[in-house]
């Protein structure tokens, strides 16, 4: 036996994502994911159940699952207001770097922090009065200057570079 998935109505998108929300607040990304699938099933450019659905998958990296990367990154790639798109990227790569940094990869993490930096960095530029980026950055930056192995690793790449003057 086969079961079909059902479609939701076109009215009942909004509840739809307040329970998405619900349910990340609760520690359930994989409903939360689900939820937002089935929005996206009904209206492919909704902006909220992108970036909630970005945000579900990230919630999971820590479970090393193949592919939620990428999948976040994908997710993130279509929200189409360029801060928001760059933030949530930023988001991904911080917390890919966290999830790095629990499993010992130093060398990954600070690489991962690095790009989230690059990220928070331009989206600051774009909407300098929102804190969210200088937040994220200064996050970012007391764990790679708090934990030994990360900072270890960032001070090697700062004496592996050449600086070949003027």
């Amino acid at each position: 036996m086969t079961y079909n998935l059902k479609q939701l109505r076109p009215g009942s998108l909004d509840a739809a994502l307040a329970k998405a929300e619900h349910y990340r607040d609760l520690n359930q990304p994989e409903e939360a994911e689900s939820i937002c699938r089935d929005v996206l099933d009904v209206d492919g450019a909704s902006q909220r159940a992108w970036k909630l659905l970005g945000l579900a998958l990230t919630d999971r990296f820590p479970s090393h699952e193949v592919g939620l990367f990428e999948d976040a990154l994908a997710a993130f790639g279509h929200l189409t207001d360029e801060y928001e798109r760059v933030y949530h990227l930023g988001v991904a790569w911080e917390r890919s770097a966290k999830a790095h940094t629990e499993r010992n990869e130093a060398h990954s993490a600070v690489t991962a922090f690095e790009r989230a930096l690059g990220l928070f960095e331009k989206a600051g530029g774009l909407r300098p009065e929102l804190p969210d980026a200088v937040l994220r950055w200064n996050r970012c930056v007391r764990l790679l200057n708090g934990r030994p192995s990360l900072h270890a690793v960032l001070q090697g790449h700062l004496a592996d570079r050449v600086d070949l003057g003027d």
